[in-house]
């Protein structure tokens, strides 16, 4: 009978978390399609100028680049993700000389962490370096309060500007001052 008890709970609470996991997909999905309406409305924002594609390694993914209007980087590249974890996370990879800033290839690389810790303090978006040494930077965005259709449009509106951080950043990685 003990067994039988035991069995139940362990059914019963296996059921449970699948339709916990089905009802979380769900409402992922939905946040999807509403950063996707945002980003093919906003994207066209002369102040934005971003074509957005869903990724096809990861559905969640959207990405795009910013080549107008730049003084220092090539590109931005924008890495926009709904997460498992009830959030949006943007990640601005600027792509200079034919590549990402790297710190692993950076001329003083602890003045570029140094520089990059510092701009986190003083700007909008925060600044890292991903698992391969790549720098970005980003902003995540909680959905606690509910869908941030604004946040997400004010984001966008900065992305541009961090071509100016990548000019004071050159000192580090190029040797060159900024223009």
């Amino acid at each position: 009978m003990r067994l039988l008890r035991f069995c139940a709970v362990i059914v019963f609470a296996v059921l449970t978390c699948a339709s916990s996991a089905k009802a979380q997909d769900a409402e992922r999905d939905a946040t999807r399609e509403q950063v996707r309406q945002v980003l093919n409305s906003a994207g066209a924002r002369s102040d934005v100028n971003i074509t957005f594609q869903q990724s096809t390694k990861n559905p969640y993914n959207f990405f795009g680049s910013a080549t107008s209007g730049l003084k220092n980087a090539a590109s931005l590249e924008v890495i926009v993700s709904v997460t498992k974890s009830n959030t949006i996370g943007f990640r601005v990879y600027p792509h200079y000389r034919g590549g990402y800033i790297n710190l692993g290839k950076a001329r003083d690389q602890s003045g570029l962490m140094r520089r990059l810790l510092y701009l986190s303090d003083q700007n909008f978006l925060f600044w890292g370096a991903d698992d391969t040494g790549d720098v970005f930077c980003g902003y995540t965005v909680t959905l606690e309060s509910g869908f941030p259709r604004d946040a997400i449009i004010v984001v966008l509106r900065s992305i541009h500007n961090t071509d100016t951080f990548v000019g004071e950043l050159r000192p580090f990685f190029d040797g060159t001052t900024p223009a």
